[in-house]
């Protein structure tokens, strides 16, 4: 049995757009096109692919397809340039997954770079460092920065660097909370900042500091940026990455907590993903500690 690349393609058109509506407007044909593809490729394979939700949801078969259809776009792209026929290749898109912090400090610059020589389309996809690397489970993603050394089936690992935290506090919040020092009892009372309830790095701090942080005050700040803010406002302390450090925080002492990084990608020979691979590389080693 064969796939065909062009259903296998709408698949995953229909998975990134999320509906079948906006997957026709970018294959430029009509929805009921789109779905009769679907439906041709789900009869012949037996299996069902898309849940027709709202978004869509792929099923396990209908994650294989998409693995499938972002690997031939690629390798396709690929075959195109090393042809001479760049300017006839479609753009290519790649789906990345990033932790929030290294999108907010270092992962963007060579991104912007690859961009303006390539004819790239980055669709980044941002979750916990401990939790990237099942976006390449599921064919999501091409590519991740992830906290897992253990490589995901398929997919080859290589080490990037440490993000380094340490516990700080605005300059008049830390006097209001800790004038005799960061003691258990000020950091049971003193309200932290949490980025969401996947984030557990003032959890650690804490649990390292002899405080357990079930019963602590704190406030949630989905978005990296904002997160230092509300830690440089004084809504509470945090675990601020130091290159998102500046002179109105104050350290709070304590160990720092420090996570490691690793660039995971699928195992396929490319040349566009071999060059977001270096591209990052090359950014973190100059950003990143050892």
């Amino acid at each position: 049995m064969k796939i065909d690349p062009e259903l296998a393609a709408t698949i995953a058109a229909v998975a990134d757009e999320g509906t079948l509506d906006a997957a026709s407007r970018v294959l430029r044909i009509t929805p009921s096109a789109v779905s009769q593809r679907v439906k041709t490729l789900e009869q012949q394979l037996g299996r069902v692919l898309v849940v027709r939700t709202k978004p869509v949801r792929l099923t396990e078969a209908g994650e294989a397809v998409v693995r499938l259809g972002r690997q031939i776009a690629l390798l396709e792209h690929d075959a195109l340039g090393g042809l001479g026929l760049e300017g006839g290749a479609p753009r290519v898109r790649i789906p990345l997954a990033v932790n929030a912090d290294s999108m907010a400090t270092w992962f963007l610059p060579p991104l912007a770079r690859l961009s303006a020589d390539r004819d790239i389309d980055f669709d980044l996809h941002r979750d916990d460092q401990n939790y990237t690397a099942r976006l390449l489970e599921s064919g999501t993603v091409m590519a991740a920065v992830t906290s897992e050394e253990q490589p995901v089936a398929g997919c080859s690992v290589s080490p990037l660097g440490v993000l380094e935290y340490r516990a700080m506090a605005e300059r008049g919040f830390a006097e209001r909370w800790f004038a005799e020092g960061p003691t258990r009892e000020a950091l049971g009372a003193a309200p932290f900042v949490d980025f969401d309830r996947r984030d557990t790095l003032q959890h650690e701090w804490l649990a390292a500091m002899g405080v357990a942080h079930q019963a602590v005050p704190r406030h949630y700040v989905p978005a990296s940026h904002d997160y230092a803010l509300a830690v440089r406002l004084g809504l509470g302390w945090g675990m601020v990455p130091l290159q998102q450090n500046e002179d109105d925080l104050v350290p709070l002492g304590g160990p720092a907590l420090r996570v490691r990084l690793f660039w995971q990608q699928w195992n396929l020979r490319s040349e566009v993903l071999d060059a977001v691979a270096a591209a990052v590389a090359a950014e973190a080693a100059d950003v990143l500690a050892r």
